[in-house]
């Protein structure tokens, strides 16, 4: 009874607002982010745009994607914030180019070869450690892929799973990049021996990290850094290839180029906005002029060979071979 009210009640906020979008004035944002992101980001649009009713709406990034693709233009969003670029490419169909609002100077590799979307986020992994979990293991601080299939690590590390993570797929595409197909789900093979658990989640490495149960997690760096400013024993090592990474995008959806309140927060997200989440929030560089307000997060990042991360095909291929 109670996942049937649930349900009833996730259809009733759906119906309200599409009654809310057909009596016109509201501007919907679909953000793919954490949610303490998209509280920070409805507090500034409200502070932004007191006379406008922007609406900023959690949806993850395949189930939005899923949406927009059946809807097309009849879809709620006005906005989406924070897709993976891989899934904006499969929906670019239904997104308006939008690319020549943005007014920010990014880094080679973070910009877009099309004009419907812009970069919005780099997310980025590290090999974090929970020394205190080490210690009482009585164990050295590993530095390299090759260090993590040691025996005396079995039980101690966790990956998130690339069939459900983002953030695990992007250590399995660096590894394919890197070593080849082959010898990179060899190497997976190998370290599985020593895997606690392959998390359903991106952040699950890091939740067991902080809880003990694991002494090393393959995990979003961001994440790590916050519970290390909360007191945790963490420490955020960058691999021998580098840290890899995706990149998600901001959008536009088809429909809404010529419509005046839609562009004004659009162009206030992606020009605006985006500086702020990145200071703050998310500060992995996608901006040749780009500050960072977060204590004790690492500097000059080497990023790892990530080529083919948007290619959602080569992304299925890569997964029908994951068979943990």
């Amino acid at each position: 009874m109670k996942k049937l009210w649930v349900a009833l009640l996730g259809v009733a906020i759906v119906l309200c607002v599409y009654s809310v979008k057909a009596q016109g004035g509201t501007i919907i944002v679909y953000s793919c982010m954490e949610q303490f992101r998209n509280d920070r980001m409805q507090a500034e649009l409200e502070k932004q745009f007191p006379d406008k009713e922007v609406i900023v709406m959690y949806v993850p990034t395949a189930k939005a994607a899923a949406k927009i693709s059946v809807e097309k233009e009849q879809t709620d969003a006005d906005i989406i914030i924070d897709m993976e670029t891989a899934y904006m490419e499969k929906i670019k169909e239904q997104l308006a180019p939008s690319a020549q609002y943005s007014k920010l100077d990014y880094v080679d590799d973070a910009k877009t070869k099309d004009d419907r979307y812009v970069i919005w986020n780099r997310q980025a992994g590290s090999i974090i450690v929970n020394h205190s979990v080490l210690d009482k293991h009585d164990l050295p601080t590993p530095h390299t892929y090759e260090d993590l299939l040691d025996p005396a690590y079995q039980g101690l590390i966790a990956m998130p799973d690339p069939k459900s993570s983002g953030t695990g797929y992007f250590f399995l595409k660096n590894l394919v990049n890197v070593l080849g197909e082959e010898e990179a789900f060899a190497y997976i093979d190998r370290l599985a021996d020593n895997i606690k658990q392959f998390s359903e989640s991106g952040s699950g490495p890091v939740k067991l990290l902080v809880q003990g149960e694991i002494a090393i997690g393959l995990g979003l760096t961001f994440q790590g850094v916050s519970e290390y400013n909360e007191g945790n024993d963490l420490e955020m090592l960058t691999p021998e290839y580098g840290s890899p990474y995706s990149m998600t995008g901001a959008a536009l959806i088809k429909g809404n180029e010529n419509d005046e309140e839609v562009l004004e927060v659009y162009q206030y997200l992606i020009n605006e906005y985006l500086v702020i989440d990145k200071e703050y929030d998310s500060p992995e560089q996608i901006l040749k002029k780009q500050n960072n307000y977060i204590e004790n997060y690492p500097k000059n990042i080497r990023y790892a060979d990530m080529q083919g991360i948007e290619d959602l095909q080569e992304k299925e291929r890569l997964l029908a071979k994951w068979k943990y």
